[in-house]
C-alpha cells in the first residue's frame, strides 16, 4: 500500500471510530473493509460513497448494543489493480466482508478477489450484467442497469420524443446501458443514433457536430461519467445542436455537479432517487438526513444515498449472522440473501444472482441549484423544462 493510501485509510478509520462509541464495553466488534475511489476520475462519487457509508455505520452502531461495526477504508484511486490490492489487504487484516467501490470495471476484479478469499462483497456502484452472471454467491448489489433504463425510457415516452442521440463511453457499464437503450427505444419506434467514444478523449466537438448536422435528435443522452459529462455539455454549449434536452445516467443529477459547473448543468436531466433539497417521508430517511447533516454539515446526495442503503443492509446482515453464530462459518451470504426491507431507495430484496430486481429511479432536472423530479409523472415534484438547455 502506498503511503498516501495508508494515511487515507488510517485517517478515515479514525474518523469513523470517533463517531462509533460503544454503549457496552464488551460489545462484539466486527471488522469490515471498504475500497472506494477517493482520488482519480471517479473521486466525486467516491467521496459521497464514503460519507453515506460512515453515516450508516454510525446509525447502526448507535441503534443497538450487541455489535459494533468498524470499517477500514482504502482509496483505490479509481484503478482496478489498486482495488484488488485493497481487498487483499483488508481481508488479510481481518475484514469479515467488503463494502464495494464504484465502477463496474473496478468492482468486477475486486469482487472476484473477495469471492476467492471467501468474503461477501456488496456494492451500489456497478451495473454490468456480467457481475451477476458469474455464479458468485458472495456478490450482492443494490442497483442495476435495468433501473436506469426504466427511468430514461419512461421520460422519453412521457415527452413523446421521436429521436435520441446516445453519446456513450466504451467502458463496459456505459456501453451496456447505451446498447440497452438503443434496443429498447428502437422497439418503441424512437430513432436512435449511437456515438461511442474512447474514455481517453476530451474533445467532444466532432461527436456533437455529427449530432447537430446528421442526427438532429430531440434528446442527447450521455452514457458516461462525471468528467465526460462536463466535456460533452461544454462542446454542446459551443456548437448548440438543435436538441431540446440533454440527459444522462448516474452521478449527474447531484447537487455537487451544479455547484462545480453551474454554467453547464442548468436544465440537464439525470437519474436520481430523490429531489434536492431532500424531503424524506419515512423515519429512517429522516434520521439519515439528520445524521448526515450533523456529520458533514451538508445535505445528502444520490451517491451517498446508494452507499447508505448498501451499508445498512450489510450491517444488519452482519448482526443477524453474529447472533446466529454463523458469521465466521460462511453464514453471512445467506443472511444478506434473506434481506427483505423497505429503504429510501424502495424495497430491497436479492434474487439468486445477488441482484436487486426492485431497483428503479426517477429523472431529476437541475434548476438553479435544486433538483426537481420530473419523471415519472406520479413521482414528479415539478414540471420538466422542455425544451430546456444549459444555454
Amino acid at each position: 500500500m502506498t503511503r498516501r493510501n495508508f494515511l487515507s485509510s488510517t485517517l478515515i478509520a479514525g474518523f469513523a471510530a470517533s463517531f462509533a462509541w460503544s454503549p457496552v464495553a464488551r460489545a462484539e466488534e466486527i471488522q469490515v473493509g471498504s475500497h472506494m475511489p477517493l482520488t482519480g476520475s471517479l473521486a466525486r462519487s467516491g467521496q459521497s460513497f464514503r460519507e453515506g457509508m460512515l453515516v450508516a455505520v454510525k446509525m447502526y452502531n448507535d441503534s443497538q448494543t450487541k455489535h459494533q461495526i468498524k470499517v477500514t477504508l482504502i482509496d483505490d484511486e479509481t484503478q482496478p489493480a489498486k482495488a484488488v490490492g485493497a481487498v487483499e489487504k483488508l481481508v488479510s487484516d481481518g475484514a469479515i466482508a467488503i463494502l464495494g467501490g464504484y465502477g463496474s470495471n473496478i468492482v468486477g476484479p475486486a469482487s472476484d478477489t473477495s469471492n476467492r478469499l471467501g468474503r461477501v462483497y456488496i456494492t451500489a456502484g456497478a451495473v454490468s450484467e456480467e457481475l451477476v452472471q458469474r455464479g458468485n454467491k458472495n456478490f450482492f448489489r443494490i442497483n442495476n442497469n435495468a433501473g436506469y433504463l426504466r427511468g430514461f425510457e419512461g421520460m422519453v415516452e412521457e415527452l413523446k420524443a421521436g429521436s435520441v442521440s446516445i453519446v456513450a463511453s466504451t467502458r463496459e457499464a456505459t456501453m451496456l446501458l447505451a446498447k440497452g437503450l438503443e434496443e429498447s427505444l428502437a422497439k418503441k419506434n424512437v430513432k436512435v443514433t449511437l456515438h461511442p467514444f474512447d474514455p481517453a478523449i476530451t474533445d467532444f466537438k466532432p461527436i456533437i457536430n455529427k449530432v447537430k448536422l446528421q442526427d438532429k435528435s430531440e434528446i442527447i443522452f450521455m452514457s458516461a461519467y462525471e468528467n465526460d459529462y462536463v466535456g460533452i455539455i461544454r462542446a454542446a454549449k459551443v456548437l448548440k445542436p438543435g436538441a431540446k434536452l440533454i440527459a444522462g445516467a448516474w452521478s449527474l443529477a447531484i447537487p455537487k455537479m451544479y455547484q462545480d459547473f453551474p454554467d453547464l448543468m442548468q436544465n440537464v436531466v439525470g437519474t436520481t432517487p430523490l429531489p434536492y433539497p431532500v424531503d424524506m417521508k419515512d423515519a429512517e430517511g429522516q434520521a439519515f438526513v439528520a445524521a448526515f447533516k450533523t456529520m458533514f454539515n451538508k445535505d445528502i446526495d444520490y451517491a451517498a444515498t446508494l452507499s447508505f442503503v448498501k451499508t445498512i443492509v450489510l450491517c444488519e446482515a452482519l448482526g443477524r449472522a453474529a447472533d446466529a453464530g454463523t458469521l465466521k462459518t460462511g453464514g453471512l451470504a445467506e443472511e444478506v440473501r434473506k434481506t427483505k426491507r423497505a429503504s429510501v431507495l424502495g424495497p430491497i430484496v436479492f434474487n439468486e444472482t445477488g441482484d436487486n430486481p426492485n431497483f428503479t429511479l426517477a429523472m431529476g432536472q437541475h434548476r438553479d441549484g435544486k433538483i426537481v423530479l420530473v419523471s415519472p409523472a406520479e413521482q414528479a415534484t415539478g414540471k420538466i423544462a422542455y425544451p430546456g438547455l444549459p444555454w
